[in-house]
């Protein structure tokens, strides 16, 4: 195919009515071994994940990213944010992201795939990266979250910035921080769903 497909601008989709996110009673937040076993035994329910990892940001040249302190996966009922300083929960996470038969489906997924090598020791299975399906069939190579929420749903996806920067290393995470990180894996497994994937 060789026609681009347009993809919304950010003015065209700042019109658009909002994307419903998830709110907290559905996102449970993952920080030991026994919530990460509990969390595996229903996520393993299902065939698809939304997926995604959040890293503290580095503002320094040549400082490296010790991260993910973050992973993030979600059906299209609940997501879960798992918080990887405990051992026995970042073992349970290293687990799920290893099992093959469960599409791990997200956005701009390379850096995550190494730094999941990196620092879980293991090589994600089953990752899809939705941008590819996207570029596939027909659209501009990096669509992104934003836009194929605005194509698929004709709605506008919210990203906070302030979220986006923050500090995901902390041992406390804010609502806001728990809110950001569900609604990027739970945007991209309804992403997946309504791609028919």
């Amino acid at each position: 195919m060789n026609a681009r497909l347009p993809t919304p601008d950010k003015d065209a989709i700042a019109l658009l009515p909002p994307f419903e996110r998830l709110g907290l009673d559905r996102i449970t937040l993952v920080c030991t071994g026994a919530q990460a076993s509990h969390a595996y035994d229903q996520l393993t329910q299902a065939r698809a994940w939304g997926f995604d990892t959040e890293s503290k940001p580095t503002f320094k040249v040549g400082e490296a990213s010790d991260g993910p302190h973050i992973l993030q996966l979600s059906t299209a009922e609940r997501a879960w944010v798992f918080q990887l300083h405990d051992p026995d929960c970042r073992a349970v996470a290293a687990q799920l992201l290893a099992l093959g038969g469960i599409a791990k489906a997200g956005f701009g997924l390379g850096d995550d795939r190494k730094r999941i090598i990196h620092k879980l020791g293991i090589e994600p299975q089953g990752i899809l990266e939705l941008n590819t399906v996207f570029h596939q069939r027909g659209y501009r190579k990096d669509m992104g979250v934003k836009g194929a929420v605005a194509v698929l749903f004709n709605q506008r996806f919210i990203k906070s910035k302030k979220a986006a920067t923050s500090n995901w290393a902390n041992a406390r995470l804010s609502e806001a921080q728990l809110i950001y990180a569900a609604n990027d894996a739970y945007a991209a497994i309804r992403v997946w769903q309504a791609l028919g994937l």
